[in-house]
């Protein structure tokens, strides 16, 4: 029952529509109450970006404040000039702009870098930090990099733009530079200001009918009634009094205790490209680098290499500003990856050398290796990076994304993270669910009000800072976490870095929750579909990758051939950009990834050209026609990893019967009828069908795709409840090996050639693609009884429930899988496996028959309209392949899949490497990133059980030895004595990855 008094509600009520009047409309504009006019003039690139020393040798023609600049994703150079007078103090001396911002948060639009006159860096301008300092008194001059970056996002709003490509984007200007003068700070009146927005954030979230809450309210209350209105910087000290004994109240000892950590989250691409990635991040570290010189006990933490590593090339004097940042302690490297790229679907050996390259370039460059895990924006997380990350040296891991769930919240915010081969990670989700907090009052209630462990724990991690589109923090946030250092109604605030609040956490709850398996995002599933022309390209490249490294290191070693260092880091390194989270899940926009699909053809080009070198000095001038193998599975007669004859594989010949078209072998026999889906498959060995009776197989479903958010993100479950099944082809005929289906849809084809070859069912698909908003899918119902099925993710698989007992199991309606997914019950399974699909989803059923079953769903494409209103427009291929069987066919079928038959000629080649234990599958043979011609390996147990045999190699060796990730000896049981140039004895634990050094010096 509400038994406050309805007036003393209405008085406080009141009281603060004054405060908030006299703020807004006084103490506000006294902040800058002096002000200047200035001299403006500009230029205008009309193109891509150039560096200083070409702008400032230009024209630059007079504009006025008022005027319209900059057609999309151009760039206008505004050359300022004034004069500071005199008298005015130290610091007071500013340059106010407003580009013609039309929206509060800063990085979704325009904004710029403040040069001197020499070239060096001030800070940036946005729309929250829009401020430029200036020495004087005296003349000064600066120029300003703006960027016309249109706004192609606000929240909730997911309209179809055409602004994502340049070529379309348009030619008129889309802004009115608003203000450029010189202004005079009042440190005083901005001081009050941050004294007042402190304290009445509180009043806004502290309980209604507290005495904490009115005591404030009667503070801010008397600041208004001692100040004059007609004198605000007059009467500034006495308003800053009247605050001063509310903000000395301290803490309660029961407050949780905030670790605030400056941050940006930079996406390296997504709403604009990555050349504007390149000066989002020289803004945002040259606004830090200012904070940094203002306040002693601000410290700062970016991950990415890449993104340092673009500043290092673009701005090298401010590069060196942030290097000495970092060996000051102030600048934090953190997340020790390439990019923060997405988890759920780059290989093992990608995340592997997301970390390797990552950890080694803040090495080289910045004398650091971090030990923290920095990925708050990816869509899910795969349950194998526990194991690959502290095989990488990281000890901790920090998200906030799970809290984006739809359906259930994560149990936890500080809890160790489990991974499929048992390997933990200390976790911790910043309870302010956001990477972009500003320290607010609301920011800090939320961080109280969800924090997992209250009462057990009261260490919580804050990252403060405009993100997404970069900026950092800002000084007013700085002046709010001092005031909130040990205030009453408030969480206490500390400046620190993410290394002292792990090792704070880890000593108060020394018995965390465990989380075991993946995290599991429930929301933007879509991503898994998304953009096929871009995850097609990642997939290529990664076996491209693989064979590359292979073939290259087998021709160093046995041939003395020149092993291609530098070509393959800088294939890799444009391979891990790709896989940055906005760009392989195919959210961003049409520039984005019409530059992914020309840096993944660049990528092939370059390592068809390394593949065809390394197999052309092993091939030693023979001729004889030969197969390179790259899988870790012997194919067609030809070892793992080995070059020799072999024999292709001869497909079934399609045999017409009064229902269709039979297509059998030694092993497998299959019918696809008139409709141009499978009437049955059946294993001939067992004689079991794996169809259920009356169900058709290889179906292809097509439903509606109009999410209630997030287009290119998201699929929504209710979207999937009507679909129409494409059953009426345009024909179906058998043609060579094949039987051939087409269809006509809409505006799209499709032709689908269905082959029976080696025991395997091949459905290949050629897809001209012209929908909008509409999902097409793949079915297969299977007669199993099954309760779960087994999808690849990095280095092993993952079994996940097909029933839905708890709304954990409902909302998982979309998962991951990599080349296989596999369906069975005792004795006998479904292998399913692609060359270029992430999305799947398989749940229980029940048959015609009234028995249950099971339904296998692979999603081929979508159509978003936004933010790339044109997304999968066009032609696509991919392959699924089924065959009865269990696991070990699933990995056989996965790898033929990704690693496709590669002719040569030449003479047979002993592979490099050779493993006694089917179990055990060699990952990556390369040579050791230091140059030493060490050959490495990288092994991995894949069946989930205890393996153990002997590796033996084609190459002399002195000695072996355990590394980390970064070729670094470790203690290691899974490695055995072994003699030099002998056979190594190897014992592995379920799905544990393990690296190899062999030093041949």
């Amino acid at each position: 029952m509400d038994d406050v008094d309805p007036f003393a509600r209405g008085r406080i009520e009141l009281a603060e529509r004054r405060v908030h009047r006299f703020l807004r409309e006084r103490v506000e504009p006294a902040v800058h109450g002096e002000r200047r006019t200035v001299e403006v003039r500009a230029w205008t690139v009309d193109g891509e970006p150039v560096p200083f020393a070409e702008a400032v040798a230009q024209r630059f023609e007079p504009f006025r404040v008022g005027e319209r600049w900059g057609r999309p994703w151009d760039t206008v150079w505004f050359a300022v000039r004034g004069e500071v007078p005199e008298g005015w103090g130290r610091g007071e001396a500013e340059l106010l702009v407003d580009l013609g911002f039309d929206a509060a948060q800063p990085g979704f639009q325009a904004e710029a870098t403040a040069y001197r006159p020499d070239g060096s860096i001030v800070k940036a301008v946005e729309p929250r930090n829009a401020w430029v300092p200036l020495d004087g008194p005296g003349p000064f001059a600066v120029l300003l990099e703006a960027a016309a970056n249109p706004v192609v996002f606000t929240p909730f709003h997911y309209d179809p733009t055409p602004v994502g490509d340049p070529a379309t984007a348009g030619d008129e200007p889309i802004y009115r530079l608003t203000t450029l003068e010189l202004a005079r700070r009042d440190t005083e009146v901005w001081e009050l200001l941050q004294d007042a927005l402190v304290l009445d954030g509180l009043v806004a979230v502290l309980p209604e009918h507290g005495a904490r809450r009115a005591q404030l309210v009667a503070a801010l209350e008397r600041m208004v009634d001692v100040m004059d209105p007609a004198d605000v910087p007059g009467t500034a000290a006495a308003g800053r009094a009247a605050l001063a004994p509310a903000l000395a109240v301290r803490a309660a000892d029961s407050a949780l205790r905030v670790s605030a950590v400056g941050h940006a989250h930079i996406d390296s691409a997504w709403l604009w490209p990555t050349r504007e990635t390149v000066r989002k991040v020289t803004r945002t570290f040259a606004n830090v680098l200012d904070l940094i010189d203002r306040d002693p006990e601000f410290v700062y933490a970016a991950s990415s290499a890449q993104q340092y590593a673009w500043l290092r090339a673009a701005q090298p004097a401010l590069f060196e500003r942030v290097r000495a940042a970092v060996a000051a302690g102030r600048i934090k490297p953190v997340g020790g990856m390439w990019v923060e790229s997405d988890t759920n679907m780059p290989s093992g050996e990608s995340l592997v050398r997301q970390l390797v390259h990552g950890k080694r370039w803040f090495l080289e460059h910045l004398g650091v290796e971090s030990d923290e895990l920095w990925l708050p924006d990816s869509f899910g997380y795969t349950a194998a990076l526990p194991q690959i990350a502290r095989a990488a040296g990281v000890r901790s891991f920090v998200t906030q994304k799970p809290s984006w769930n739809e359906t259930n919240r994560m149990p936890s915010s500080t809890f160790l993270w489990e991974g499929i081969d048992g390997s933990r990670l200390l976790t911790h989700f910043p309870p302010a669910d956001t990477y972009n907090s500003d320290l607010g009052a609301e920011d800090l209630a939320r961080t109280e009000r969800r924090f997992a462990e209250k009462g057990r724990a009261k260490e919580v991690l804050g990252l403060f800072g405009f993100g997404d589109g970069g900026g950092g923090p800002t000084r007013e946030m700085l002046a709010a976490a001092h005031r909130k250092a040990d205030l009453d109604g408030s969480p206490r605030v500390r400046l620190t870095d993410p290394a002292t609040f792990f090792a704070d956490a880890a000593a108060e709850l020394p018995d965390p929750s465990v989380w075991s398996g993946e995290m599991y995002l429930e929301l933007h599933r879509g991503t898994l579909i998304s953009q096929q022309r871009t995850k097609r390209g990642n997939r290529h490249s990664e076996a491209l990758l693989r064979e590359a490294e292979l073939w290259a290191t087998a021709a160093a070693v046995l041939r003395d051939a020149a092993y291609p260092y530098d070509a393959l880091e800088e294939a890799w390194r444009t391979v891990l950009l790709q896989q940055f989270h906005d760009i392989l899940p195919g959210s961003s926009i049409a520039w984005v990834h019409q530059e992914a699909e020309r840096n993944h053809a660049r990528v092939a080009d370059a390592l068809e050209g390394l593949i065809a070198d390394a197999l052309a000095a092993l091939g030693d001038g023979g001729a004889e026609p030969l197969v390179a193998n790259a899988a870790p599975v012997a194919r067609d007669g030809v070892p793992a990893l080995g070059i020799g004859t072999g024999t292709a594989p001869v497909a079934a010949t399609p045999r017409e019967t009064p229902r269709g078209f039979a297509l059998v072998d030694d092993a497998l026999r299959a019918v696809v009828d008139r409709r141009g889906v499978l009437l049955s498959v059946q294993d001939r060995a067992s004689g079991r069908e794996v169809l259920p009776e009356g169900l058709p197989g290889g179906v292809l479903q097509l439903f509606r795709d109009t999410p209630r958010d997030w287009d290119a993100w998201d699929i929504d479950a209710e979207d999937q409840r009507d679909g129409v099944e494409l059953l009426t082809p345009e024909s179906v005929a058998a043609s060579g090996d094949a039987v051939v289906v087409r269809h006509r849809f809409g505006a799209s084809s499709i032709e689908i050639r269905i082959r029976v070859v080696d025991g395997r069912l091949d459905h290949a698909f050629d897809v001209d693609w012209h929908e909008r908003q509409k999902l097409l899918k793949l079915a297969f119902p299977l007669d199993v009884r099954a309760t779960a099925a087994t999808s690849e993710i990095q280095f092993g698989h993952l079994q996940r429930p097909i029933h839905r007992n708890t709304s954990w199991d409902t909302a998982r309606f979309e998962t991951v899988a990599h080349r296989w997914i596999h369906v069975g019950e005792t004795g006998f399974g479904v292998a399913i496996a692609n060359d270029v699909v992430y999305g799947h989803d398989v749940r229980a059923a029940v048959a015609p028959s009234g028995r249950p079953m099971a339904v296998a769903r692979l999603s081929l494409l979508r159509a978003p309209l936004f933010p790339d209103p044109t997304a999968d427009q066009g032609r696509h291929r991919f392959t699924v392949s089924l065959r009865p069987g269990g696991i070990p066919e699933a990995i056989d079928d996965g790898y033929r899949q990704h690693l496709p038959r590669r002719t040569t000629v030449g003479s047979p080649v002993e592979p490099l490497v050779a493993v006694s234990d089917p179990a055990v599958v060699v990952e990556a043979v390369k040579l050791a990133e230091d140059r030493s011609g060490d050959v490495v390996v990288r092994l991995a147990e894949s069946l989930g059980g205890r393996a153990s045999g002997t590796l033996r190699t084609a190459f002399p060796w002195r000695s072996v030895a355990a590394t980390d990730l970064l070729e670094r000896v470790v203690a290691s049981t899974a490695l055995g004595r072994s003699a030099p140039g002998g056979s190594v004895p190897i014992a592995l634990r379920p799905f544990e990855l393990l690296t190899l050094r062999f030093s041949r010096g």
